[in-house]
């Protein structure tokens, strides 16, 4: 007999859902068996364009417009997942804007949206689903960060702060969290192919990564896919970064979530998986274990 999906039965919310890493995290929850609630802030069309691609897929979704960094309009949307659905297990913190420029000449008003919504959007999501994970005792929230809240990056000083606190809130909320069966981890993708990265000059990124290649929205997902399931693992950052080949059955990214998944029940022994280096780091860095 075929195995169960492994989120069969389970209801997703993912922010910033209607495109790149977003979409492909929505994608990827569907395909495991999960309802998955596609949030956007402005592109009512692109997100159910997802809604549409997951059904014809066989899978179920639907889309609810919200600005995360709205606080009212957060518990106006988690209120509305619970009085349809009547639980929402996983939440993913997707949803992220950039608004590059020098520190020097950074606009106050172009340093507060991105923690406003990079950061405390997370905080507003994270503590309107907490309420529900903790009484169910039961619930999975995977925040995706970033590679430059590890190692910084000229022209991101706010985008790089509200990641860098993002890795903080997770930790603080997994101990929090963890006794009552509710993880939450971290995902650090380092270049990903997408609208965020579409301007950038890519030729001294590639030149950098040892594939040779940005990553791609669909490798973040496979991650995020991971955590999402019923694995105990909470309090750690995720960076997935193509210094190897992700694709295929037999690839280091696949073998390297194998290993975490017989670490149930036992703090893992690695903080950084899926990457042996980034663009400003050598293969061997410290904080980085080879699996």
């Amino acid at each position: 007999m075929p195995s169960p999906a492994p989120l069969a039965d389970q209801v997703a919310l993912v922010t910033g859902a209607s495109r790149g890493i977003g979409r492909a995290i929505a994608l990827e929850l569907a395909a495991a068996g999960a309802l998955v609630v596609v949030n956007y802030a402005s592109s009512p069309e692109a997100a159910e364009a997802v809604v549409a691609e997951i059904a014809a897929a066989g899978g179920r979704a639907w889309a609810h417009q919200a600005n995360v960094a709205e606080e009212e309009q957060v518990e106006a949307m988690v209120k509305a997942v619970l009085a349809k659905e009547g639980r929402l297990d996983v939440l993913v913190n997707n949803a992220g804007i950039t608004r590059d420029g020098l520190l020097m000449r950074m606009k106050t008003a172009d340093w507060q949206s991105v923690i406003d919504l990079n950061l405390t959007g997370v905080f507003l999501c994270t503590r309107a689903v907490s309420r529900t994970m903790l009484k169910a005792r039961s619930g999975r929230i995977i925040n995706i960060t970033s590679v430059v809240a590890l190692m910084g990056n000229p022209g991101q000083a706010n985008y790089s702060a509200a990641k860098a606190g993002l890795i903080g809130l997770t930790r603080s909320s997994a101990a929090e969290f963890a006794s009552r069966g509710v993880t939450v981890n971290a995902v650090a993708p380092g270049f990903i192919e997408s609208d965020m990265t579409a301007e950038l000059n890519k030729e001294p990124i590639l030149a950098a990564i040892p594939l040779g290649r940005m990553g791609q929205p669909a490798e973040v997902a496979s991650a995020v896919r991971f955590l999402a399931a019923r694995i105990s693992l909470t309090d750690d950052v995720y960076t997935i970064y193509p210094t190897h080949n992700f694709s295929g059955p037999n690839s280091h990214f696949l073998r390297t979530f194998d290993r975490l998944a017989e670490l149930v029940g036992r703090p893992p022994p690695v903080r950084y998986i899926g990457c042996t280096g980034t663009p400003s780091t050598p293969h061997t860095a410290a904080g980085h274990r080879h699996t």
